[in-house]
Parts: structure tokens; C-alpha cells; sequence
């Protein structure tokens, strides 16, 4: 199931609403290309909407954060998944649930290992990332800002362990 980006208000403020997507996939569907392209299709859509342009860089650091957040739950948990994406002025968020109850830890640096580095990838491009775990799996937030990062603020810390 897929919800279409929209941009709307209750009451027709001139309030910012954010710009909104989401995706859900059964088990086995779901793939990071869709991921990457839904994340093409909101930044692309965001200017029409009044919001920021993104960064090409910045919007690559997006794609590589919602195809690594995917793949993990692909990989690391049993059944269907979906993604959120949420822009507001200040920042892009991408959420990315499972069903998955398992406290997600980096793997320590290892540049003979393939594979395993994802999350670390996801901390590295994210302002921060944040882990909801659910009775019935988790909730994955990275927070990425969609403006460039003032030179003289030093990064945040992530919330999941190094």
C-alpha cells in the first residue's frame, strides 16, 4: 500500500504542514530501489509545494539513508515493513518499521567484512537516529536537516550506541 505525497490542512492555517509519504510492503516486497525512488519523488515534489530545495548532496545522503534503513529490516526481520517520510522546513525524517524486536547495534569497522555497515552509513548522514522498539518490532527515525549544516555547529551525537 502506498499513501501519495500530500501536503494538507485541517482548518486552511497558512500554518506549515510537512510534506508526507508512505509506503507499506507484505513480506518479501519490499525492495531499497523503492525506497530510494520514493525519497527522489518527495524532493522532487517538495519545491511545487513550497517547501525547500534540497541539496543535491544532501538528497544523496537521503537516498543512501532510506535504501540502508529498507535493506536492514529486509534482511534483519521477518514479514512486511514500511517507510515514512516526513519534510518539514527544518528537516526530513525517514521512518522505516518491522517486525523485528531487536535492539539494532553497529557493526564494529571492518573493511574486510561485506555487508554489516549499513547502520553506521545511516548514523554518519543523519543529524540523529532514533530506535522505538514496539511490542510487535520497531520504529527506525533517522533525522536528516534539509538545509546545509552551519559550518560552526559541531555534529550531533546519534541516540544509538557507537
Amino acid at each position: 500500500m502506498v499513501v501519495p505525497l500530500s501536503k494538507q490542512t485541517a482548518d486552511g492555517t497558512d500554518e506549515e504542514v510537512p510534506l508526507c509519504y508512505g509506503a507499506t510492503w507484505a513480506d518479501g516486497a519490499a525492495q531499497a530501489a523503492d525506497a530510494r525512488r520514493s525519497v527522489r519523488a518527495l524532493l522532487a515534489h517538495a519545491p511545487r509545494t513550497g517547501h525547500t530545495v534540497v541539496p543535491p548532496a544532501l538528497a544523496m545522503d537521503a537516498e543512501l539513508a532510506a535504501s540502508e534503513l529498507v535493506t536492514n529490516a529486509i534482511r534483519h526481520a521477518p514479514g512486511a515493513c514500511g517507510m515514512a517520510l516526513r519534510m518539514s522546513k527544518q528537516e526530513l525524517t525517514i521512518t522505516v518499521w518491522d517486525s523485528s524486536t531487536e535492539q539494532p547495534a553497529p557493526k564494529r569497522a571492518d573493511p574486510h567484512r561485506i555487508g554489516g555497515h549499513g547502520l553506521h552509513l545511516v548514523q554518519t548522514v543523519s543529524e540523529k537516529v532514533v530506535v522505538a522498539l514496539r511490542a510487535t518490532g520497531k520504529l527506525i527515525t533517522a533525522h536528516l536537516p534539509v538545509a546545509p549544516p552551519r559550518t560552526s555547529s559541531p555534529p550531533r551525537p546519534s541516540t544509538i550506541p557507537h
